[in-house]
C-alpha cells in the first residue's frame, strides 16, 4: 500500500484538483474539448508570464544573453498554443451550436492573463481592466503589468545604457499609455543592425523579440481562421464582434521598429 504522505506522481501534479477542473455545463461531448482547450491555454500563458517577467529583470541587469532562454521559450510555447487550434477546429459549427449557449456571455476576450502578455509585450489598453472587476487579485496583476515598462520599454531603456542617445519621450514616458513608434528608436536599432558584431548582444535580443511578434501573429491569424471555420461572421459570445473583432488585431505589432528597420537595411 501506497503511503499517504509519500510524493507520488498524481500528488506532486495535483491531478485529482486538475483533472476535476473540467466542469461542462451541457450534455455534448464537444463541450469538454472546448474546456480543455481554453484551460491549457490558460496554464501556458501562466507560464509565459513567468518567462517574461524574468526576461525583463535580466534585461533591467543588463543580462542580455540570459534572457535569449526565457524569450525562446516563450515564442516555442506560442508556437504550441498556435497548433491547438487545429484541434478546436475539428469541431464543426453544428457541435459547436449545440452547446454555445452555456457560456453565457463569457468570452476569451476577457482572458486576464491573455490581457497581461499584451500589456507586457507593450499593447496597452486600459479598457481590459473592467472584465476582472470581480476578481481583485487578477485585476491587480493586470494593473502592475499595465503601469510598468513593457519588454520593448526595457529594451530601449537598456539601448540608452548602452550608449545610444534616446530622448526622454522614449526613457520617461508614461508606461500605461500605448507605445507610439518613434524615429530614433528605429535609428538605434539600425545602427545595431548595420553592425552586428560589435552590438551583438542587442541585435541577437531583438532577433528574439521578433520570434514573440511574429509567433503572436500567427497565433492571431490562426485564431481567425478558427473562428471564421466554426461560427463564420457571428457575433461572438460576450456581445464581441467575433472574427470582425479578431481581423481588427492581425496588424498589431509589439515591437514596431524592429519590422520598419527592415525596408531601410
Amino acid at each position: 500500500m501506497t503511503d499517504k504522505t509519500e510524493m507520488t506522481y498524481a500528488r506532486y501534479l495535483a491531478l485529482d484538483t486538475l483533472l476535476s477542473a473540467q466542469l461542462p455545463q451541457s450534455g455534448e461531448d464537444d463541450e469538454m474539448l472546448f474546456i480543455i482547450i481554453h484551460q491549457t491555454k490558460e496554464l501556458w500563458l501562466k507560464q509565459m508570464i513567468k518567462e517574461l517577467r524574468l526576461a525583463v529583470r535580466q534585461i533591467q541587469s543588463d543580462a542580455l544573453v540570459p534572457a535569449y532562454k526565457a524569450l525562446a521559450r516563450v515564442s516555442r510555447i506560442q508556437a504550441v498554443m498556435t497548433l491547438s487550434w487545429d484541434i478546436l477546429s475539428t469541431m464543426t459549427p453544428s457541435d459547436y451550436s449545440r452547446f454555445r449557449g452555456v457560456l453565457g456571455p463569457s468570452s476569451g476576450f476577457q482572458s486576464d492573463q491573455f490581457r497581461t502578455v499584451e500589456y507586457m509585450m507593450g499593447h496597452k489598453d486600459k479598457s481590459f481592466l473592467k472584465y476582472q472587476d470581480d476578481r481583485p487579485e487578477a485585476q491587480a496583476a493586470m494593473r502592475a503589468a499595465l503601469d510598468s515598462p513593457s519588454i520593448w520599454d526595457e529594451t530601449i531603456l537598456a539601448l540608452a545604457r548602452k550608449g545610444f542617445d534616446l530622448s526622454d519621450a522614449v526613457l520617461k514616458r508614461d508606461w500605461s499609455e500605448p507605445y507610439a513608434p518613434h524615429a530614433e528608436v528605429e535609428a538605434a536599432f539600425l545602427t545595431v543592425y548595420r553592425d552586428t558584431e560589435k552590438y551583438w548582444e542587442l541585435y541577437q535580443l531583438a532577433e528574439k523579440l521578433v520570434d514573440l511578434d511574429d509567433a503572436m501573429a500567427a497565433w492571431r491569424h490562426k485564431h481567425v481562421l478558427t473562428v471564421e471555420r466554426i461560427i463564420g461572421g457571428k457575433m461572438g459570445t460576450g456581445g464581441t464582434a467575433g472574427a470582425a473583432y479578431l481581423h481588427s488585431t492581425l496588424g498589431k505589432r509589439a515591437f514596431p521598429e524592429l519590422w520598419s528597420l527592415r525596408t531601410q537595411l
